[in-house]
């Protein structure tokens, strides 16, 4: 009924940029926090950023003042400024949503597909 669709992963060197966009859609009544967590091989998912709807960011303490978060709450957008990257920034990095669905009264946690994100030394 949701469906998270990301973009904007790929290949950089150290101390280079990208920027990650997610897109929501489907049976969306209001969407609460959204977010990006990441996943390297053998390591557990981490937070990356949060942003709830009201603006208020929240980032893990390894891309503090390097990343950026922003969303377009009347396109049901996020997106990730990543600024300085390192070679353990890569990862899968995966968009998430809490959506309260249409015809419901409680919220539901969405996940992306993933898109890699990888930084060469």
């Amino acid at each position: 009924q949701v469906q998270l669709v990301e973009s904007g992963g790929g290949l950089v060197q150290s101390g280079g940029s990208l920027r990650l966009s997610c897109a929501a859609s489907g049976s969306i009544f209001s969407i609460n926090a959204m977010g990006w967590s990441r996943q390297a091989p053998g390591n557990q998912r981490e937070l990356v950023a949060d942003i709830t709807s009201g603006g208020r960011t929240k980032y893990g303490d390894s891309v503090k003042g390097r990343f950026a978060i922003s969303r377009d709450n009347a396109k049901n957008t996020v997106s990730l400024q990543m600024n300085s990257l390192k070679p353990e920034d890569t990862s899968v990095y995966y968009c998430y949503a809490r959506v309260r669905v249409v015809g419901r009264s409680y919220e539901e946690l969405y996940w992306g597909q993933g898109t890699q994100v990888t930084v060469s030394s």
